[in-house]
C-alpha cells in the first residue's frame, strides 16, 4: 500500500494483530479505503491464527520446552562449563538487605517493590543474596571465583512492551578479578552469555543506575539486555567485601525479545495468555 494512503488499522485491530504476532510492517500498513482495510485485516488474522494453532500443535507433538526454559537450560550448562558455580537463593529478602543496596524505606525505588510486610519483600534483584554468598564463600574458596544465579525477580515496573512485573534474571559475579583485567573480564563474560543465547549484534554503553551509579550496559538494537558493574564499589563496605569484582545482570526475557524480534515482551515471559510466544486466545 502507498505510504500516503489515508486509512490504517483501527486501534483494536492493531492490538489484535500484535497479540497474534504480526510484525510492525503489517500493523503499520495503510489502505485507500475501509473496505480494503477490513479485507486485509481478516486475511492477516486468519493466517496468523492458523500459524498459532500449528505452533501449539507442534509443541504438544514435539514436547519441546518454551523458549525461556530452553534458554535457561543452555545458559546453566554454558556457565558451568565455563567454570562458574551455580547458586540458589531465596525469593524473599529483608528490608535490611535492600537498605544495604542503598534502597532504604521511603526511597522512590522502594515504591516499585512488592512488600510482604514491613520487613520483607519479594526480591527486586539478585544482588543482595549474591553479596551475602560472596562474603561467606570467601574463606573457603581461592580467589578469583565466580558464581551465578538464574531466578525470578519482582518489580512494580512501568507496564509496556518491554517491561514485566515478574521477570527472569541471570546474575553472575566474579570475586577477586585482578584490577587491570576487570574491563576485559566483564566483556568476556558478557560474550559467553550472549553467544550461548544466540543474541544478535550488541554494543556496550556507559549508563547511570539508581543503585550502582555508573554502569556498563549491553544493548541490542537500542534495547538494554544487561547492566554490569565493577568493584571496589561504595556498596561493598556494607557487605564486608574488600576484593575487586565484576558483575553482570541479564534480563532473559529481554534477551529473547531482542533475539526473536517480538513486539511484546509478554510473548516470551511467564504468563497465562501466551505459550512459547503463541497467543492462546486465537
Amino acid at each position: 500500500m502507498m505510504a500516503d494512503s489515508p486509512v490504517g488499522f483501527t486501534i483494536t485491530q492493531r492490538q489484535r494483530l500484535r497479540e497474534l504476532g504480526a510484525p510492525t510492517e503489517y500493523t503499520d500498513e495503510r489502505f485507500t479505503d475501509t473496505a480494503t482495510r477490513e479485507a486485509r485485516f481478516k486475511e492477516l488474522e486468519r493466517a496468523l491464527t492458523s500459524a498459532g494453532r500449528q505452533h501449539l500443535a507442534a509443541l504438544r507433538e514435539q514436547r519441546r520446552a518454551p523458549l525461556l526454559s530452553e534458554l535457561i537450560c543452555t545458559l546453566r550448562s554454558t556457565l558451568r562449563n565455563a567454570g562458574l558455580v551455580e547458586v540458589l537463593t531465596p525469593h524473599i529478602i529483608s528490608a535490611e538487605a535492600l537498605a544495604k543496596m542503598s534502597i532504604p524505606a521511603g526511597d522512590p525505588l522502594a515504591e516499585q517493590i512488592f512488600w510482604l510486610d514491613r520487613s520483607h519483600c519479594l526480591r527486586p534483584m539478585l544482588a543482595p543474596n549474591l553479596y551475602t554468598l560472596l562474603r561467606r564463600l570467601r574463606p573457603h574458596w581461592h580467589r578469583p571465583f565466580a558464581i551465578f544465579e538464574i531466578g525470578t525477580c519482582f518489580r512494580k515496573d512501568t507496564r509496556g512492551s518491554r517491561h514485566l512485573n515478574e521477570f527472569t534474571m541471570l546474575n553472575l559475579v566474579e570475586l577477586g578479578t585482578a584490577l587491570p583485567e576487570r574491563h576485559d573480564r566483564l566483556r568476556r563474560l558478557a560474550h559467553v552469555v550472549l553467544q550461548a543465547a544466540e543474541a544478535p549484534p550488541y554494543e556496550f554503553r556507559v549508563a547511570d543506575s539508581g543503585v550502582y551509579g555508573t554502569t556498563i550496559d549491553v544493548a541490542i538494537a537500542n534495547l538494554e539486555v544487561c547492566s554490569a558493574a565493577m568493584g571496589p564499589h561504595p556498596l561493598d563496605d556494607a557487605w564486608g567485601i574488600t576484593d575487586p569484582w565484576v558483575g553482570l545482570g541479564f534480563g532473559l526475557e529481554r534477551l529473547l525479545l531482542a533475539r526473536e524480534g517480538c513486539a511484546n515482551i509478554e510473548r516470551v515471559g511467564r504468563g497465562l495468555s501466551y505459550l512459547d510466544g503463541t497467543r492462546l486466545h486465537l
